[in-house]
């Protein structure tokens, strides 16, 4: 079993609708991960069933007894986050800024202040519209700790994998360097690049890279759009070559990108002429690699 991550250093570069193409192609034979739990929109293209649901739990949050509560304002002298604010002559926990630390409830002297376990989102495990199955997640509004979310759908995808003796697991990352595209990176034995030839693709490509090599994966690139401009595109190899990384393909500029996602398929299903072609090739060469 392989773990094949997707990412890219910038969002907008195609990265989700490319994945979803692979997963398409890949079938039964594969497991995807969707791995963007800020912003996951896989199921869009793949239509799952949202069979299996199950709420994800992390961090805490303080929360105020207002009958035990003297009014002696220990908690908003101690909170570092001014989390606690005052309304209506009452003390009460700001749920966007406090971090769960604790220190109030620790430091109340008639013991008013508890800190409870956040439902902070949920993971799904579902089966595609091609059968194959997706481990995926939604992460609430606000909410922190999107590593650990990324992190249990990946065990979770590669549970499912060993069990059911898949050749792939398909992980389609988060775009940038933070955390969650972290925990993506974990475990992993190929790492594809998505990238677009601008000024901000190239420069973030060359970040989100820095973060890969920590990691030492194997990687390969595919340059999205290319044909757009085609010095920055140029420029973009060169440094791939430079740096070794895999040069996979160039995908060309095809209104039929978008119209696939507005029409909730992926893009091997609403194309049939290069646009296709092109990622049936990138998909052999990824596995062959």
């Amino acid at each position: 079993m392989k773990e094949i991550v997707i990412i890219s250093g910038k969002g907008g570069t195609g990265k989700t609708s490319i994945t979803a193409s692979f997963a398409y192609l890949g079938g039964k034979d594969i497991v995807v991960a969707d791995c963007d739990v800020d912003a996951a929109d896989m199921h869009l293209l793949l239509k799952p069933d949202f069979k299996i649901s199950e709420d994800f739990y992390s961090g805490e949050l303080a929360k105020i007894d207002q009958d035990k509560c003297n009014s002696c304002g220990m908690c908003a002298d101690v909170c570092r986050f001014d989390a606690i604010p005052v309304i209506n002559g009452q003390y009460i926990i700001d749920p966007l800024s406090c971090e769960g630390c604790g220190y109030c409830a620790r430091i109340c002297p008639t013991e008013a202040i508890t800190n409870e376990s956040l439902n902070v989102g949920k993971s799904y495990t579902s089966t595609t519209k091609v059968g194959s199955i997706i481990v995926h997640a939604k992460l609430g509004i606000g909410a922190d700790n999107s590593g650990k979310l990324v992190a249990k759908v990946k065990n979770e995808a590669k549970q499912i994998a060993e069990k059911n003796s898949s050749d792939y697991i398909i992980v389609d990352g988060s775009p940038g360097i933070g955390c969650p595209v972290v925990s993506s990176l974990s475990g992993a034995n190929f790492v594809v690049l998505v990238t677009e030839p601008s000024v901000a693709g190239l420069h973030d490509l060359k970040r989100v890279y820095e973060l890969v090599k920590k990691f030492k994966i194997k990687a390969g690139c595919i340059i999205n759009k290319y044909d757009i401009n085609t010095e920055k595109s140029k420029e973009t190899i060169e440094y791939l070559s430079s740096e070794n990384i895999i040069h996979i393909s160039n995908i060309p500029y095809d209104e039929n990108f978008t119209k696939a996602m507005v029409n909730g398929k992926t893009i091997v299903e609403h194309d049939q002429g290069n646009l296709k072609n092109s990622l049936i090739e990138s998909w052999e060469k990824i596995k062959n690699l």
